[in-house]
């Protein structure tokens, strides 16, 4: 077998960008430019955490839930989406599902589920920031939320509850209409 020849110049990278000979200068040609400076620095969302922050389920008909749950089965789903800013250039989103199915005998399992992410957000322009919090983020999320929210209903006895995909651009854009149409009702 053929061995690669050894060179102990060779700088080794994770490969998140140019190696640093072929790293452009900056505007004052003094070395490799860092993420962040300069007008043309490239937008970037990072994931640095994400977690259950809270969880509810309770099924207070149960034994009897369990056996079956009686005439005219319904579910009724909410979603909610909040986002604040935690530190400079931080952001946690929370995406917060409840899920109540009821039947004729009564309630059949609650299920209330905050599931946030905590990102970091930079270049990015102000008026780009909150749909990138509202319908970027959430959409991240959105399959870790599916999953705790599948398993916490199968454990409690029930067949997994498996959420459609959810349309975040479509529900900022409904929000944000709807905001407007509030805003031109007042009086000034």
């Amino acid at each position: 077998m053929a061995r690669k020849p050894k060179d102990d110049n060779a700088k080794r990278t994770n490969g998140d960008g140019p190696t640093p000979k072929e790293a452009p200068a900056t505007a004052g040609g003094s070395g490799p430019s860092t993420a962040g400076e300069g007008a043309n620095a490239r937008p970037q969302l990072n994931v640095v955490a994400q977690y259950v922050k809270d969880l509810s389920f309770e099924s207070p008909g149960a034994p009897q839930t369990l056996q079956g749950p009686g005439e005219n089965p319904q579910l009724k789903v909410g979603v909610n989406v909040n986002a604040g800013a935690r530190g400079e250039d931080i952001y946690e989103v929370a995406v917060n599902i409840e899920a109540h199915a009821k039947s004729d005998v009564g309630v059949i399992y609650n299920a209330e589920l905050v599931y946030a992410g905590v990102f970091r957000i930079v270049n990015v322009p102000q008026d780009m920031l909150q749909p990138i919090m509202f319908v970027d983020c959430p959409t991240i999320l959105f399959p870790f939320v599916r999953r705790v929210l599948s398993d916490v209903v199968r454990d409690g006895g029930f067949p997994p509850l498996m959420l459609d995909p959810i349309d975040f651009a479509r529900l900022y854009a409904q929000n944000m209409a709807g905001d407007q149409k509030a805003a031109q009702a007042q009086p000034n």
